[in-house]
């Protein structure tokens, strides 16, 4: 079984595609999931790469080794969880690999949604679960997956609306 964990790394304010950039060319296996929206500007649209978690990259790597990550610019250190560095299980990963696969969102809005309402996730990874809704913007809504118990957010073509 390998000694290899998946720790959460804060970057820079969006430094996130940059420092997976130069931790690749380190030889350290590093995850910096990004979504493709469907940008509007005045003249045109554009589909633009974000990364999904602002200022987070996750980093493959055995515990002794994590001093080495510091060797890239735009790091700012480790998260923390109950006193020692954010682990994320391997399956997790593989969840929200699997999850961001072939997604394109667009900008619609979110009005029919409201806070504390019941739904049930329509596509994608997580399709069948039940959620609750915390937080709209935009195209966006924060729901809470009492079953996982984790938080995450989605656009609208995700929820079936």
């Amino acid at each position: 079984m390998s000694s290899k964990k998946w720790y959460v790394l804060i970057t820079r304010p969006r430094w996130e595609k940059k420092v997976a950039k130069q931790l690749e060319e380190i030889c350290v296996e590093v995850y910096c999931p990004v979504v493709t929206e469907i940008r509007q500007w005045s003249d045109r649209k554009k589909k633009v790469k974000r990364p999904l978690f602002s200022s987070y990259v996750f980093v493959r790597m055995e515990e002794k080794n994590r001093d080495q990550v510091f060797e890239v610019h735009g790091v700012v250190r480790y998260l923390f969880w109950l006193g020692k560095p954010a682990v994320v299980r391997e399956e997790e990963i593989a969840l929200l690999k699997e999850w961001l696969e072939g997604k394109v969102y667009d900008d619609a809005r979110i009005t029919d949604l409201e806070k504390g309402q019941e739904i049930k996730v329509q596509s994608g990874a997580l399709k069948g679960n039940h959620a609750i809704v915390e937080e709209t913007s935009g195209s966006r809504v924060k729901i809470s997956l009492p079953k996982l118990n984790c938080m995450v957010v989605l656009h609208r073509s995700e929820l079936g609306i």
